[in-house]
């Protein structure tokens, strides 16, 4: 009966060690999204309401209205997708430091390229879908970090969803759709709001399999931070669609 007790108490305290590291970890990784998001949402408020920077990234008509962009503000814009697919090939053996100033990069980038958000939409509804985007992904973070189902099979259904999504946003461009402009809205909402949970859950998985290895728990936060960023940005941008309210 005392090797039960004892058996029992060596087990506990293994348990509560491994949920202070996964707790630990999920901090990690959420304090540097939220850095992350902060500092985004300020570069892109200095592009999009400091006149000398708007007048680098974007062209603006009679009214002051913005038509177009320049240059370098197509580089801009599709800097963060460089950054992402130039990463899959150029970082085989990812490292710290490494993903440390992907993450970074893209944060800054796409940061600056979301500037047009503030010259089409009011800033209050701006702020107003932003606090709606953080409290909806708080929501669906915790259900995927407390939820006993796998997710696994959804997540990978939802990455299937996601490229007929962004197929059918370049076949809109072409069709101008209203109807399908819509459609592909309402259904961004609900793709983002399960990656949400899904990458969560998949995060805590990852954090059992890496068994303590520390420099592969570094590279894990911060690819763990850029999926739940990109995730977040893309949720607020298919919101503000639909709450937003034009400048």
């Amino acid at each position: 009966m005392s090797d039960f007790r004892q058996d029992t108490a060596v087990q506990g305290r293994a348990d509560m060690a491994t949920d202070a590291g996964l707790r630990g970890f999920m901090l990690g990784v959420y304090n540097k999204l939220a850095l992350g998001l902060v500092i985004s949402g300020a570069l892109a408020w200095v592009v999009g309401n400091v006149p000398s920077v708007t007048q680098l990234l974007y062209v603006a008509g009679p009214g002051g209205a913005m038509v177009g962009m320049t240059p370098l503000g197509w580089v801009v814009q599709f800097a963060p997708l460089v950054l992402l697919f130039g990463s899959m090939f150029l970082m085989r053996r990812p490292t710290p430091v490494m993903t440390n100033l992907l993450y970074w990069a893209v944060v800054a980038t796409m940061g600056a390229s979301l500037g047009w958000i503030f010259l089409v939409y009011s800033g209050a509804s701006v702020a107003t879908t932003f606090f709606v985007t953080a409290a909806a992904f708080a929501g669906l973070s915790l259900f995927g970090y407390t939820t006993k189902r796998d997710l696994s099979a959804i997540g990978t259904f939802l990455i299937m969803a996601l490229i007929g999504l962004i197929i059918a946003s370049v076949v809109n461009i072409f069709l101008n759709s209203p109807m399908l402009y819509w459609i592909i809205t309402y259904a961004g909402v609900l793709i983002f709001s399960g990656l949400i949970a899904a990458d969560t859950q998949q995060l805590k998985m990852t954090y059992y399999d890496l068994g303590g290895d520390q420099a592969a728990m570094s590279v894990a936060t911060s690819y763990g931070a850029l999926g739940l960023f990109i995730n977040f940005v893309n949720l607020f941008l298919f919101l503000l669609r639909i709450f937003g309210g034009r400048d």
